[in-house]
């Protein structure tokens, strides 16, 4: 039961790109080892502590295992101290009752910080420095590689519990180096920038796209099959090889322009035996992107 909660939890997190239909109030952690971490206030009482039954767990030895509760009452989320060792602070003040919530309040429980977003502010969070700094790959302003293994660790976990498919993309641009060689690093780094926004025009809003690195891209789909995933990975494959990135550079001291056709390579799984880890269900679909590089790139293999 513990585990469910904790599930639960997580799962509207994987969202915050693409927009829930439900914008749910919610709080960003600004200290300790989850800098950054969002929890949506997705149930009526959200209790926060140590313990693994409680909707919000932050695992830190200055908070208690039951901490502090915040209550949803109508558009309003107030805080209220459950008897904790270190006490609960609401921008320094300590509550010792029920205190109502504003926008951009700091909560401390003992030495974490967390800020409060109200349900209809959420959209700021996107533009929160803490927040960006820890989930966001600045070249490409999609999701950064530790922003996935976490959401990919909470999907498996979901899709387990409840029996619910899950699919993963993994792909990289062919050929990438010879771009950057021929024209420039900030050649490439447009082509990423835009390969990634190219994506963004395709996949559905419970999708999760990030980077993993370089020129690798994951992208977690949620209540998804093989069949269904492969045929998204299709689209963002033929959206690559018939874009033309307009790449402007300098050569020689004289401005040029040349339209450049960037091709993907993809590899596509599904959730299943032997994969028991998130690094186990990488490793598969990323043999099935080596698989799509031997056999001449810019293919799909699942």
């Amino acid at each position: 039961m513990s585990e469910e909660k904790t599930i639960i939890a997580e799962s509207p997190n994987l969202t915050i790109l693409q927009g829930a239909k439900r914008k749910n109030a919610c709080v960003v952690q600004y200290s300790g080892a989850k800098l950054g971490k969002r929890y949506p206030l997705g149930e009526p009482v959200n209790v926060i502590g140590r313990s693994p039954s409680v909707q919000i767990i932050i695992n830190e030895a200055s908070v208690s295992r039951q901490h502090a509760r915040l209550v949803l009452i109508g558009d309003n989320v107030v805080v209220e101290d459950m008897g904790s060792s270190n006490g609960t602070f609401v921008n320094d003040a300590r509550t010792d009752g029920q205190s109502q919530l504003k926008d951009g309040d700091i909560i401390r429980l003992g030495t974490v910080l967390l800020k409060f977003f109200a349900h209809d502010n959420v959209d700021s969070v996107m533009h929160d420095k803490i927040y960006r700094m820890a989930t966001i790959d600045a070249g490409t302003q999609i999701f950064n590689k530790q922003y996935l293994l976490d959401a990919l660790d909470a999907e498996i976990k979901f899709s387990r519990t409840y029996g619910r498919d899950l699919s993963i993309i993994y792909y990289d641009l062919d050929h990438f180096k010879p771009v950057n060689d021929t024209y420039g690093h900030n050649a490439g780094d447009f082509i990423l920038r835009e390969s990634a926004a190219l994506v963004r025009t395709a996949v559905r809003k419970d999708d999760i796209l990030g980077r993993f690195g370089g020129e690798e891209f994951v992208i977690i789909l949620p209540n998804t099959d093989a069949r269904t995933a492969a045929e998204l990975a299709e689209r963002i494959r033929h959206k690559h090889e018939t874009f033309a990135f307009g790449i402007e550079f300098e050569q020689d001291g004289v401005k040029k322009r040349v339209d450049h056709h960037q091709t993907i390579s993809i590899g596509v799984a599904q959730l299943r035996p032997p994969a028991s880890s998130t690094k186990e269900f990488l490793e598969i679909a990323d043999k099935k992107l080596y698989t799509s590089k031997q056999s001449g790139r810019n293919r799909v293999t699942i």
